[in-house]
């Protein structure tokens, strides 16, 4: 509601400012239309996780989109548009001789298949959208901005995407992308941990589901400790602000630093789920001695020592001052629950991220003992 009140009155003042100047508001609104024509846009995937979204928020804004995918998943989702069938390894041929305002690349893992798409696309298209990963940066222990040091990988032949190479990968992906692109019709994302409905991690998604089920549950380090995250439809709306307004550069893409903590997604999840939760909140060093850290055991969370210190602070200011805007964590939150709500049993009966029952008791049980 305050942000529709600030849009009124700010409509309000612009219109009567445009009177004033002797301009009428029809002709603001063709300003307006010409500032947004509408855009042809190709998705290089589009049915995953991130894809719809992003097609979705487009044809929102009134542009055309045309799906490049191999047809295997959700095969259906877009009946009503365009599909070209082929392959990013080799099957590019769907795309000759077609021209596109925009590209949006969310399917990018090896530097080959980038370089691919991007050379044949880079004389059809004005702007060239790559989603990258906050995976890319060299070190963790340290707070990075979007010019922090890279990783890097020995061996720049290597295209198997493991949790070793990914971050590498796609630092190579980037460059390769900027090699054929250039850097005036580029934009790179890159987004952390994406949550919202259709995550099929469930890294975030396990915090309010697992917390429905009320009961003791581990709750790691402090309520103060510092998360980050993006939902999902706030990275689309993202990705059509920079091809509407032809945004160039690079941008992490997250809530800001410190901005949202631990006792925080408690806290909202209890109040969502209205569930009987005892929170056990257990220590970095317990978490180390029981081997939790680093995968998949405590989404979303990372220690505040060792190497991974700084993965909860990255810069998120070069992203915000462009327009990003992060909805609320509660919003989030109730809309995983809803969407979780209205799936298969077959999909809901195991997450695939967090501790499962007799684990998690395991580990209560030992921290009590201590």
């Amino acid at each position: 509601m305050k942000n529709s009140r600030r849009q009124f009155i700010k409509s309000s003042v612009l219109a009567g400012a445009a009177m004033t100047a002797g301009f009428s508001e029809a002709g603001q609104a063709a300003d307006d239309k010409k500032a947004h024509r509408a855009l042809s846009v190709l998705v290089l995937g589009g049915t995953g996780f991130i894809g719809p979204h992003m097609v979705r928020e487009l044809l929102r804004r009134g542009h055309s989109v045309t799906l490049f995918n191999r047809g295997r998943s959700n095969r259906g989702l877009f009946p009503d548009l365009e599909t070209i069938i082929g392959d990013r390894d080799g099957g590019l041929q769907g795309l000759e001789g077609r021209r596109w305002d925009a590209v949006v690349d969310n399917s990018g893992y090896v530097p080959r298949h980038v370089q691919d798409s991007a050379r044949l696309l880079a004389k059809n298209t004005k702007r060239y959208l790559f989603v990258s990963t906050l995976s890319v940066y060299a070190d963790f222990s340290i707070r990075n901005d979007e010019d922090s040091p890279l990783a890097t990988i020995a061996d720049e032949s290597i295209e198997e995407v493991t949790g070793e190479t990914y971050g590498a990968l796609k630092v190579l992906c980037e460059k390769r992308a900027a090699a054929e692109i250039g850097d005036e019709r580029l934009t790179i994302l890159r987004p952390n941990y994406i949550a919202g409905p259709g995550d099929h991690t469930d890294r975030f998604s396990y915090w309010p589901i697992r917390t429905r089920k009320g009961g003791a549950m581990i709750w790691p380090g402090t309520p103060g400790h510092t998360i980050q995250f993006i939902d999902v439809r706030d990275l689309a709306n993202f990705v059509g602000d920079c091809l509407e307004h032809d945004i160039s550069g690079t941008y992490n893409m997250t809530n800001p630093a410190g901005a949202y903590t631990m006792g925080m997604l408690f806290g909202d999840c209890a109040a969502l789920t209205a569930a009987a939760v005892d929170p056990v909140w257990i220590s970095e060093a317990f978490a180390y001695e029981q081997g939790l850290i680093g995968g998949r055991d405590l989404p979303i969370w990372h220690p505040s020592t060792g190497p991974q210190a700084s993965s909860g602070g990255f810069s998120a200011e070069r992203a915000l001052g462009a327009g990003l805007r992060n909805r609320p964590a509660r919003e989030t939150l109730r809309d995983i629950l809803s969407w979780w709500d209205t799936l298969p049993a077959e999909r809901t009966g195991k997450l695939r991220a967090g501790l499962d029952a007799d684990r998690e008791a395991e580990l209560i049980e030992a921290w009590k003992a201590r």
